[in-house]
């Protein structure tokens, strides 16, 4: 058994962290949470508490935390005794928390991608570029590493896994994320605007016919009917699974579709268009250097104060697409989220909620030895069953549509 957990992080996602890992904290043991902003990381220990999270009588302490810094890091976590560490930063962390860990000799956990600040969407498959090349770092220290485990990445990837294991052959996976609430404010993003916007500013890289295909953001769209949030259009983007699942299931396609309103396209198109989503520094008139984008994530809302009067469900999940006995046949595994639910049990709106829940889920199966591997591994690489089944039982249950109707999924 694996105990006591460090989250590095202290926005929305980390807040659903904290609470769900306080909720299962008789197997998770004590929790330490940390980020450059101790008062951050104590309002979230506030909420927990408030909250009556605690599902045992233990520890959560908040920290102040530059995890930038490796040595300060490592020294956190053998303070704190942290044999899991939980990273849900901003994605410029990864690669120095990684390192930590590996000094530190604990398991590691992300959500996102490893982004350098000032470089946007470099060459495909995107994990070669930084995590992979530290596989055999964990590998060879016995350490488990497992990347991209919130929900898209994460668990649209587990249901990739499961859709190939349930058909003979797979020609197409489809991962469609429809967010169909309402948060009330003339513009804001669910998540880091400064990581929102990189991730739609650069080219759009899909898996196609065995290949990447590149293509213009907004350029390919499609519409579905979609459980309890209807008919939605989305549009083609490129975004971190895509990037694994291309290397690991030997699928011909693999594609990620994300649902934008009229209004989001309308205020990014000319957000781009004047060059305030750039990553690149100018100088102003008076001589300051300054990031377009980092002043444009500073003037919008910061998505954890979304939370109070978000309404709505998102629907995320994978059109599975391939043969079965010899006939064609599609599956649509999905889970539904309600913004509303996910205020009201941790106080974070849906989006953090369906991102925070998975990697504590993970932990979990860390800590009894279910999700072990001791190397660097995608969610893909894993047995989705045991995940799928306990997150089922944390808030974020899953579903399959086929022709045999819309069901619960479990093991």
């Amino acid at each position: 058994m694996k105990k006591n957990v460090l989250i590095i992080g202290a926005g929305g996602v980390a807040q659903v962290v904290a609470h769900k890992c306080a909720q299962h904290n008789d197997t998770l043991g004590n929790i330490a949470i940390a980020s450059r902003t101790q008062s951050k990381c104590e309002d979230i220990v506030s909420s927990v508490l408030e909250k009556g999270s605690m599902k045992v009588q233990g520890s959560i302490k908040a920290y102040a935390l530059d995890a930038m810094d490796v040595a300060a890091t490592v020294e956190l976590i053998k303070q704190t005794e942290s044999q899991i560490v939980i990273n849900v930063g901003t994605a410029f962390l990864n690669m120095s928390v990684m390192s930590a860990c590996i000094e530190a000799k604990v398991a590691y956990l992300d959500t996102a991608i490893h982004e350098e600040p000032n470089k946007i969407c470099e060459t495909p498959p995107w994990y070669a570029n930084y995590e992979w090349k530290r596989r055999d770092e964990f590998k060879n220290n016995g350490l488990t590493a497992i990347l991209g485990v919130g929900f898209d990445p994460g668990v649209v990837n587990a249901y990739a896994r499961l859709g190939c294991d349930m058909l003979d052959s797979v020609d197409s996976v489809d991962i469609v994320d429809v967010n169909a609430g309402s948060h009330g404010r003339y513009f804001a993003t669910n998540f880091d605007p400064e990581i929102n916007f990189r991730e739609f500013t650069g080219t759009v890289y899909s898996w196609q016919n065995s290949q990447w295909q590149s293509n213009k953001m907004f350029e390919v769209s499609r519409t579905d009917d979609l459980p309890v949030v209807g008919e939605q259009t989305t549009y083609l983007s490129g975004h971190d699974e895509v990037h694994s699942l291309s290397q690991n299931l030997g699928v011909p396609d693999v594609r990620f579709w994300m649902g934008f309103g009229e209004h989001y396209i309308n205020v990014f198109t000319v957000l781009q268009n004047l060059g305030l989503l750039s990553e690149q520094p100018v100088t102003t008139a008076e001589g300051l250097e300054v990031v377009p984008l980092k002043v444009v994530k500073a003037v919008l809302p910061d998505p954890s104060s979304l939370a109070p009067n978000y309404t709505g469900k998102t629907c995320i999940g994978d059109f599975v697409k391939g043969k079965k006995d010899g006939q064609e046949k599609e599956v649509f595994i999905y889970n539904v989220a309600d913004h509303k639910d996910a205020y009201n049990e941790v106080g974070s709106q849906g989006i953090s909620y369906t991102a925070g829940v998975p990697p504590v889920a993970a932990a979990i199966l860390v800590a009894t030895g279910e999700w072990d591997p001791k190397t660097m591994v995608n969610v893909e690489e894993l047995d989705p069953r045991p995940f799928i089944n306990l997150l089922n039982t944390m808030g974020l249950p899953t579903r399959i549509k086929d022709e045999e109707g819309d069901r619960p999924l479990s093991f």
